[in-house]
């Protein structure tokens, strides 16, 4: 497909995501299924059109002055990818695949509008209810913490230390471009490219399929890294869904102790099966029933609530939900959140640690539900988390936000990753 072609296929995926209130994911499918002449580059290509054109959503439609899908992705090629507004339309001209030209009018508020003059909520491309509290949570950088929310992300894996090494991998994904993470210990990072660029199908590697390493944004290696676990630990991952972090934490146990993984939501605990035999865990149970639980009850050495959330710290991966994130999403994730930590630290012997950790960055997830969950329970404290940051990662690393030095933010802004929240409660002996 020319150009024009994947132009047009972008245009009617976005218009579909609109009107339909789609997820993008699955827009992007069913235009592959029914325009299967399409290949992988044209499809890769029109899939990065529409999430560019979605995470800056708000700035590209202020630019052009126009909020249409033809607007949004006609910005995307001009302003992210570097076409101009000439050599498109020469690209375009003759292309009977080609939809039509973008308007005279929005190319001509383009030329003459600037970003600087734009509410500031849409020079971060977040809504504009969600700015007060990313200024409670970042004071002035706040700005420069959503821009970074609207760039693409890289594609992050990590290594299972239990069948491989980061050198092994490296020298097997050595057509990858692959590099070491900055700050996960056992992370390998492909950058994300750019314009019509895509990323490798790693999971088609013979290293994926022998176990060697999985797909893991850098900040959920993180986070699980500072769980900290010890061989021989007895632990609960209470919201466990796909296993990822599950599986972070077996390996670093060195498959002793035991590992619980549980769920309330079947489908989502459903991949961990096949997860769990090509990593090679041995000491993962998995519980897809609360009636197996009981026995578990103030037994547990730490107990990992990675609790239901906004997901606004994933927002570069799946920008189409920043757009249908309301507020009374955020009542109802809060109040999921309180019953999951409350449910959760039942488990918890005393002196061992509940960890809370969220894909958010909003203060109401984050902050403001540990210290509300420790005024409510009294027997549980928070703990420093930033000395147990230094101790794995060195004081040199690249620092996470943190306003006490017990809490713990990840952001794209600070550590290139996600956003993740942390923070370890520890109950009293």
């Amino acid at each position: 497909m020319r150009l024009g072609g994947r132009l047009a296929g972008a245009i009617e995926v976005l218009n579909d995501i609109e009107t339909r209130k789609r997820p993008v994911a699955d827009a992007l499918k069913d235009w592959g299924l029914s325009h299967r002449f399409a290949g992988s580059g044209d499809r890769a290509a029109i899939g990065n059109i529409v999430y560019d054109a979605l995470r800056m959503k708000l700035s590209h439609a202020y630019l052009m002055d126009d909020e249409s899908p033809s607007a949004l992705a006609h910005a995307v090629l001009i302003r992210q990818w570097g076409v101009t507004a000439e050599a498109l339309n020469a690209e375009l001209e003759g292309d009977n695949f080609a939809p039509p030209p973008v308007s005279e009018a929005a190319l001509a508020a383009f030329a003459s509008r600037r970003i600087e003059d734009a509410p500031l909520h849409v020079q971060g491309d977040i809504p504009d209810w969600v700015q007060a509290s990313f200024e409670t949570a970042f004071g002035e950088d706040w700005l420069a913490e959503a821009r970074a929310l609207a760039r693409r992300p890289t594609l992050d894996l990590r290594v299972n230390t239990l069948k491989s090494t980061r050198e092994k991998v490296l020298k097997a994904l050595d057509r990858t471009a692959a590099k070491l993470s900055q700050t996960a210990r056992f992370g390998i990072r492909i950058a994300a490219g750019e314009g019509a660029s895509r990323l490798p199908n790693v999971t088609a590697e013979v290293a994926f399929q022998k176990g060697w390493f999985e797909i893991q944004d850098e900040g959920s290696q993180i986070v699980a890294d500072l769980a900290n676990p010890k061989d021989g630990d007895q632990v609960l991952d209470y919201c466990a869904g796909g296993g990822g972090k599950t599986l972070a934490l077996a390996a670093a146990m060195h498959n002793k102790g035991q590992v619980h993984a549980f769920d309330t939501d079947r489908k989502r605990l459903a991949p961990i099966i096949e997860r769990l035999k090509r990593a090679g865990t041995h000491n993962i149970q998995v519980h897809d029933n609360p009636k197996s639980l009981p026995n578990l009850l103030g037994r547990m050495d730490r107990v990992l609530v990675d609790a239901p959330c906004t997901g606004t710290g994933t927002w570069r991966r799946r920008p189409d939900t920043k757009w249908r994130l309301t507020t009374r999403n955020l009542q109802e994730r809060t109040g999921q959140q309180q019953e999951a930590l409350t449910e959760a630290s039942a488990f918890v012997r005393p002196g061992g640690e509940l960890i809370y950790i969220t894909c958010s960055l909003l203060p109401e997830e984050n902050e403001a539900q540990v210290r509300q969950f420790c005024a409510d329970h009294p027997e549980f404290e928070i703990v420093d988390a930033l000395s147990t940051w230094n101790t794995l990662f060195g004081v040199a690393a690249g620092k996470p936000r943190s306003s006490d030095g017990r809490t713990i933010t990840l952001t794209p802004a600070s550590t290139d990753t996600d956003g993740f929240f942390f923070s370890r409660m520890q109950r009293k002996a």
